[in-house]
């Protein structure tokens, strides 16, 4: 027989220490409250007397009560409603309750004086009068600079969250040019994929050797690449294109006459950036799904333009056309969709449309 010790619950101890935390918190905030309730109950029935320097330290203590725990409470409030509001009313806000909190405060604070007999009958006014002043001084200073403080306090926890979701973000990000990467290099190292280039720079040897040199530079150049796609956030469109053309020319050894090609693509957006592999991704899931099915081959054009400071990349081939519903997320199509989202967010899309019995995948996002 065996037996299973269970494993530390964190999150309840976490729990836990919040509750603590939270009660010594309220037991420090109670303390005074429950002293000065006994204090005034000795001295309203005359069971307790103090010395000047006691009775100014009481006077304080009642004041103290008496404003700032209504000044707290209302602060929070109108941070908490009118914060992200108002941002610029919320500090005349914030000073018309720091007023208001001092006077109500004063007068309940006379009135504690009263009822425990700490101040004689008939200088309730003259002790509001002369207490207002500095009562309204002390809470505006303390007020404002507590005010401040946690709006700091607040705006920098809001920085340090937003950081950390962009943190996150840009590592769900990195993640998935990987994806992009790993799904491209094993494409090219894919058994078939290798046998057959491998097989027709043989072939060309005797008859063409320089066009077999120049599909070895090719597919080192696509391996070079897919290898170090994962360092860089985007690239120019040149570059992307440059490993385009050379996929597809090695592709186009293997199919022959079945596979035709036409890149038009201006000069003037070389310099473009746009993430790396995804048009290279929009052409080889042609030449996957579509040449590589079909005993008549394909067809397959690449056009960029730019318009109203977005790019359009299209990739249109004359095969039966297919849906991005069937796209699996972590390859191909399917990692290139959230890619687009995490870069450009709602500015990206990537949609499939038909037209001229042709199918155009169709990516548009931000210049």
């Amino acid at each position: 027989m065996s037996c299973k010790v269970a494993p530390p619950n964190h999150s309840a101890n976490h729990h836990d220490a919040v509750a603590v935390t939270s009660g010594i918190f309220k037991a420090i905030w109670m303390a005074p409250i429950i002293a000065l309730i006994l204090a005034l109950l000795f001295l309203s029935i005359g069971k307790m007397h103090l010395s000047a320097l006691g009775r100014e330290f009481l006077d304080a203590l009642i004041y103290s009560i008496c404003i700032g725990l209504p000044c707290g409470a209302t602060l929070t409030w109108i941070s908490v409603r009118y914060n992200n509001r108002f941002p610029r009313l919320v500090y005349g806000m914030r000073t018309l309750a720091l007023l208001i909190t001092a006077t109500a405060g004063s007068m309940l604070a006379g009135v504690v004086f009263q009822i425990a007999r700490i101040m004689p009958h008939g200088f309730y006014w003259v002790e509001f009068r002369a207490s207002l002043p500095i009562c309204v001084t002390i809470t505006l200073i303390v007020g404002t600079l507590a005010a401040s403080f946690e709006t700091m306090r607040y705006q920098l926890q809001e920085t340090t969250l937003e950081l950390r979701n962009r943190q996150i973000e840009q590592e769900r990000a990195y993640k998935l040019l990987a994806e992009a990467q790993l799904s491209s290099l094993e494409s090219r190292i894919h058994p078939h994929f290798l046998f057959n280039t491998l097989n027709s720079i043989a072939a060309l040897i005797p008859t063409d050797p320089q066009h077999a040199e120049d599909t070895v530079a090719k597919l080192a150049s696509l391996l070079r690449f897919s290898l170090t796609a994962h360092n860089k956030g985007l690239v120019p469109l040149g570059q992307e294109i440059k490993i385009v053309r050379d996929y597809l020319e090695i592709e186009k050894t293997r199919f022959g006459s079945r596979l035709c090609f036409a890149i038009d693509v201006p000069d003037a957006l070389a310099d473009v950036s746009i993430p790396p592999l995804a048009l290279q991704s929009l052409v080889e899931n042609a030449v996957k799904h579509v040449v590589a099915q079909r005993q008549q081959g394909a067809t397959i054009q690449v056009i960029a333009a730019l318009f109203d400071h977005s790019i359009e990349l299209e990739v249109s081939d004359d095969g039966p056309g297919f849906s991005l519903a069937s796209a699996a997320p972590e390859h191909g199509l399917g990692n290139l969709i959230n890619r687009i989202e995490l870069l450009f967010g709602s500015a990206g899309n990537l949609e499939v449309a038909r037209a001229n019995e042709r199918t155009i995948v169709r990516l548009t996002f931000p210049a």
